[in-house]
């Protein structure tokens, strides 16, 4: 998620050493105009930059936003992962589900990569170094993917590696939004997440429709190969970010000798984590977005049947996918020019109910309703989709929000990181307990004669949260909650 933090007007200054100390010879000189100056160009170069929903582009934010696009475009893989565990690995739609749901268990444990990032300093730095970090290992995970994996076990590994590497670099940014959001208003929270999350839909569009042509054209094992490049961008970016480097001794041997004072920092950092977290107003809107996110869903039985029953091809779904990526921008862009000044529950409510009656038109593709009405089963897929992604960008950019708003200073990265690990568990839960319905309905990777009433339950169960709706704040438009420590 991105930030903007501002930059000294003495970065710009040919008289500024390598250490930050104004030259003397400048000082002379200039006395007498320097102020002047100084704030001419300031405005000018604050009225002049570039705004993008309405952030400017600084160097931070720019860095923020190509982390974010990172993980859009590596969508490219996504297809082919999911074709790779289908028609090579020969799995059924419960056993992909659950390599899925394993995939996502680095995006459970992010408060301790929120801890590590901003007590232990890489090479002298809490954001550079660790995103340099991130990128290495996500182009390792899908080098190995293009090369030496040939079993279910290795895939998941090398999946769950590349998952951790952007979580670890999610945190990472996460700070830095997180530091910027704080004490403002839902509106400017609301541009910040849209900033963010309108790069990844971007890097979503940009590679959705080779994600399926190039698995038609070259195989998966190509698409993995080029995948591998694209983590680098996230190392690439680091030097954009604006950080002074720590000084002193580093705090990872503290950690490795046991220091007492850098475990009496920890044994107070972890106090503070769960003083803020118990607070009401913290505790009880991170239970209803759990429950929210806790749904089943059936995707990859939808997958299965789509491919195995309808025929549609790596490339079609590759079109798809890139109507998909256009309706997450255009979720983020409904959520920024209509929603960000729309209470929480009225957004919510809306949202879900919505997307619960609009999920029912999947039974039409399942039974075949939808040719008895004249629309083939590729432009009611695309409909669909289309029109289900809009929703759910745009119900998701508030638990963005909220998470972010509910961060005291200090601890940012923490607990925002926090927050978001269990956002992620309920989604976690949701694609488990999905698969275990699979299971139980005998959805199989060739049988499919109870898939509709699978798709029937998910989408009804997705209304079970909304009479919490009251654990969300009423609104929030204008404050933000204030944690006591």
């Amino acid at each position: 998620m991105s930030v903007y933090l501002p930059l000294s007007s003495r970065e710009d200054d040919p008289f500024i050493d390598g250490d930050g100390n104004e030259g003397t010879l400048a000082m002379e000189m200039e006395e007498g105009t320097s102020t002047s100056k100084s704030s001419g160009g300031s405005s000018r170069r604050k009225n002049s930059r570039l705004k993008c929903f309405g952030v400017d582009l600084s160097p931070d934010n720019v860095a923020v936003a190509m982390v974010y696009f990172v993980q859009g475009v590596l969508g490219l893989a996504k297809l082919a992962v999911s074709f790779y565990l289908k028609d090579d690995l020969h799995l059924d739609p419960a056993e992909t589900a659950v390599i899925t749901g394993f995939s996502a268990l680095p995006w459970l444990v992010k408060p301790l990569y929120g801890f590590i990032s901003d007590s232990i300093p890489l090479f002298g730095y809490r954001r550079r170094s660790y995103l340099v970090l991130s990128g290495l290992l996500g182009a390792l995970s899908w080098s190995l993917m293009a090369t030496f994996v040939d079993t279910k076990y290795g895939a998941a590994f090398c999946i769950l590696l590349s998952s951790f590497s952007v979580a670890f670099s999610d945190v990472v940014v996460d700070s830095m939004v997180v530091e910027r959001a704080r004490g403002e208003s839902q509106s400017v929270s609301g541009s910040l997440q849209s900033l963010c999350w309108g790069s990844s839909a971007f890097g979503g569009i940009v590679s959705s429709y080779f994600s399926g042509s190039l698995v038609d054209a070259y195989g998966v094992r190509f698409v993995f190969g080029v995948t591998a490049l694209l983590p680098l961008i996230t190392s690439a970016v680091a030097v954009l970010v604006n950080e002074q480097r720590v000084l002193g001794p580093a705090r990872v041997s503290n950690v490795l000798l046991g220091n007492s004072s850098f475990l009496e920092s920890s044994k107070e950092s972890i106090i503070q984590l769960w003083n803020a977290f118990r607070q009401p107003h913290v505790f009880l809107p991170t239970v209803f977005i759990f429950l929210w996110q806790a749904t089943p869903h059936s995707d990859s039985a939808m997958f299965f049947f789509t491919t195995n029953k309808l025929g549609f091809t790596p490339e079609f779904l590759g079109r798809v996918k890139l109507v998909t990526s256009v309706a997450s921008l255009v979720g983020v862009g409904l959520y920024n020019g209509f929603l960000k000044n729309v209470p929480l529950r009225k957004i919510f409510l809306a949202t879900t109910i919505a997307g619960s009656v609009l999920g029912m038109t999947q039974v039409f593709l399942v039974t075949g309703l939808n040719r008895q009405f004249g629309m083939s089963d590729e432009w009611f897929a695309i409909g669909d989709s289309l029109i289900l992604t809009v929703l759910s960008q745009a119900s998701f950019m508030p638990v963005l929000v909220l998470a972010a708003k509910l961060c005291p200073e200090g601890m940012e990265a923490t607990l925002f990181a926090t927050l978001m690990s269990i956002s992620n568990g309920g989604s976690v839960l949701g694609g488990l307990i999905g698969a275990g319905l699979t299971k139980v309905f005998g959805v199989t990777r060739d049988k499919f004669d109870n898939l509709a009433t699978l798709v029937i339950l998910c989408n009804l169960t997705s209304l079970l949260p909304l009479p919490l709706l009251r654990l969300l704040p009423r609104d929030d438009t204008d404050t933000a909650p204030k944690v006591k420590m």
